[in-house]
């Protein structure tokens, strides 16, 4: 597609492959590209393929619903949640994405992100929240029911200074007897510059999970 689609409600795409054509992008790491796909609040985008280029994948711009997405070979990200509220939501239910050379699912506005049910092949990270945003908030993000095939860098990256969190059960690792993929990365968030990381791991407060909640396959 050389123009972005905009969706309203509900958009079945039955399966189709759609590629970000012309002045949308490539399926590089470029940040001035533009979505194939932007979802209005309320909008449910299902049954798609999003082949390569791919853009800049998703935008939902409030609450939104993917449900069986597939990402062949992700772009800049594979999605964005761009709201404006903290009470809006976007979940991304079942299909899977590979080849995303750093995060999958990047997390601008605020409000909440729900990943479950889903596939992911040679990726940097599932979720990061903004770490440089020029307007930064509270994010949160709930991940349950995944599997991360290496390669793969880590699940979740989040700002702990600006009180994010991150829920995290049911994830299945493969190929990683190293235990090299990080579960949960801590950052200090900025609104110019580069965002700092100061840890990782389950610590109860901004990183939730147990180490029953993580397989390794």
């Amino acid at each position: 597609m050389p123009t972005t689609i905009s969706v309203s409600g509900t958009l079945d795409g039955g399966m189709r492959r759609y590629y970000g054509t012309g002045d949308l992008g490539s399926d590089s790491q470029d940040e001035d590209q533009g979505p194939i796909f932007q979802l209005a609040n309320g909008a449910t985008l299902r049954n798609v393929i999003l082949g390569a280029p791919a853009a800049d994948g998703i935008h939902c711009m409030g609450t939104c619903t993917l449900q069986n997405v597939w990402w062949e070979d992700v772009g800049e990200d594979a999605a964005t949640f761009r709201g404006s509220s903290s009470s809006q939501t976007m979940t991304i239910d079942g299909g899977g994405a590979r080849l995303a050379s750093d995060k999958v699912f990047q997390h601008n506005g605020p409000g909440t992100m729900y990943i479950r049910n889903f596939q992911f092949q040679n990726i940097g990270k599932v979720y990061r929240s903004c770490g440089n945003c020029s307007t930064q908030h509270q994010r949160n993000v709930v991940i349950s029911n995944i599997t991360v095939t290496r390669p793969a860098a880590a699940i979740a990256g989040i700002n702990t200074n600006y009180g994010d969190t991150a829920r995290i059960s049911g994830v299945t690792i493969v190929n990683d007897p190293s235990r090299a993929v990080a579960v949960c990365e801590k950052y200090r968030g900025t609104t110019s510059g580069e965002p700092t990381k100061i840890g990782s791991g389950a610590d109860g407060v901004n990183c939730i999970y147990s180490a029953s909640d993580i397989t390794y396959r």
